[in-house]
C-alpha cells in the first residue's frame, strides 16, 4: 500500500526543478541590479550647489586638472579646490551670474561649498592617486572625457571586476607620464608615437619615417609594455594592495 501518491514522485521533482531555476533567476536579478547605474551610479549626473562644466572649463579655457585637483600628484586625494581658488577668476568675470551666488556667497562668508562626490568608493577600498598618476596612468583611464562633460558623471563603474581588469594587465592603459593630463592624447598618433618610441628605446621600422606611417595596434602594444617596464608596473592583484 502507497503512503503518497504516485503523483507525488512529480511534484517533488518540479519542485526541485523550480526551486534551482527560482535561485538562478534571483541571483540573476541581484548581479543585473548590482551592475546598473542603480547601484553603481554609473553614467548618473548629480545635483550639486552649482552646475560646474568640466567642458567648459577644461575643453573651453584649456585649464589644467592640476590647477583645482592641486594634490593628485602627492597625495592620494586629488583634492578639492577651495572657493578661493574659483574666486580667481569670478571675482573679475560674472560677478553677478545668479547661477554663481553660491561660489559668492562661500567666499563671503567663509563657509565651503558642499560638493556632492562624485567617484565615491567605498570606505574599505583604498585607492591612491598619485601612485596611478606616477605610473602613466592618465585622468581619462578612470574618469573619461571630463572636456567632453558639461556637467560631471561617473565614467566607469567602478566595480570591483572593473578595478581588476586593469591590475591584471596595466600596460594597455599606460601612458607617456608627460601626457598623463592630456585627455585626447593618441597612442596611434604618428608623431607622438615616434616621439616616445626613440625616448624609451623601441626601434623604429624604416617607413616610420614616411609622412603617411601610422603604428599599428602592434606597435602600440609595444610601446606600452616599453612604459610599463621602464616605470616597474607589475600586475598587482594582492587583496591587501586595495583592502588595507
Amino acid at each position: 500500500m502507497q503512503i503518497f501518491h504516485r503523483s507525488t514522485n512529480t511534484i517533488a521533482k518540479v519542485s526541485i526543478f523550480g526551486a534551482v531555476f527560482f535561485l538562478a533567476f534571483f541571483a540573476w536579478i541581484f548581479s543585473t541590479l548590482m551592475r546598473s547605474s542603480y547601484a553603481t551610479r554609473q553614467g548618473v549626473v548629480l545635483k550639486q550647489p552649482v552646475p560646474f562644466s568640466h567642458d567648459h572649463h577644461v575643453a573651453g579655457l584649456g585649464i589644467d586638472c592640476r590647477y583645482c585637483h592641486t594634490s593628485v600628484e602627492k597625495s592620494s586625494f586629488a583634492g578639492i579646490p577651495p572657493t578661493e581658488t574659483c574666486m580667481n577668476c569670478h571675482r573679475q568675470i560674472w560677478t553677478n551670474a545668479d547661477m554663481l551666488e553660491p561660489v559668492r556667497a562661500s567666499y563671503r562668508d567663509n563657509v565651503p561649498i558642499e560638493w556632492t562626490r562624485v567617484h565615491d568608493l567605498p570606505d574599505f577600498a583604498y585607492f591612491n592617486h598619485s601612485v596611478h598618476v606616477a605610473k602613466g596612468i592618465g585622468c581619462v583611464t578612470c574618469h573619461g572625457q571630463v572636456d567632453r562633460m558639461p556637467l560631471m558623471f561617473q565614467q566607469a563603474s567602478l566595480q570591483m571586476e572593473w578595478c581588476l581588469e586593469c591590475h591584471k594587465d596595466p600596460a594597455k592603459n599606460v601612458r607617456p607620464k608627460e601626457e598623463v593630463f592630456n585627455l585626447n592624447w593618441d597612442p596611434a598618433d604618428a608623431a607622438g608615437f615616434r616621439k616616445y618610441a626613440v625616448q624609451h628605446g623601441l626601434t623604429l621600422p624604416a617607413e616610420a619615417q614616411s609622412p603617411e606611417w601610422a603604428p599599428s595596434a602592434e606597435d602600440v602594444q609595444a610601446l606600452q609594455a616599453k612604459l610599463a617596464k621602464d616605470y616597474n608596473i607589475q600586475s598587482l592583484m594582492s587583496c591587501s594592495t586595495c583592502h588595507r
